[in-house]
């Protein structure tokens, strides 16, 4: 008699996740995506980011918004470019640049809305365990 296993329905969880799409891609370009994700995890970067927000704006009119130095305004503003996070246009002697993928701003605005849904969860439990410690 052949042996026969029955096997388990898959989960939702488990459908869900396979379903992901970042779950299908390789390895490499996984790495291309943490790379991405590396070059917004500096403070600097973002201010810079964010004030390219109003539109596109040469290298001294992001130091007098953001308030960082000329050096380290370039340093990133290049790093920012080769990542394709900004694009670059020479006007004249000046070089502007701007958000080359405005769906950036979409996934800040994501981000920062999940980072306020935990803040307040985080709030919410820090009222309960003081009500609780003044229960006592």
């Amino acid at each position: 008699m052949p042996n026969r296993t029955a096997t388990k329905p898959k989960s939702k969880k488990a459908t869900s996740a396979t379903d992901c799409g970042i779950s299908k891609l390789s390895p490499v370009a996984l790495s291309l995506m943490a790379d991405f994700f590396k070059v917004l995890s500096e403070v600097s970067r973002l201010q810079i980011v964010c004030c390219l927000k109003a539109g596109a704006m040469n290298v001294t009119e992001i130091i007098e918004e953001t308030g960082l130095g000329q050096a380290n305004v370039s340093k990133h503003l290049k790093i920012l470019n080769q990542a394709g996070i900004v694009s670059r246009e020479q006007q004249g002697v000046c070089v502007y640049y701007k958000i080359a993928n405005p769906f950036l701003f979409e996934l800040c605005d994501l981000v920062c809305d999940t980072l306020s849904m935990q803040v307040q969860q985080q709030s919410h439990q820090i009222q309960q365990l003081a009500a609780l410690r003044q229960s006592r």
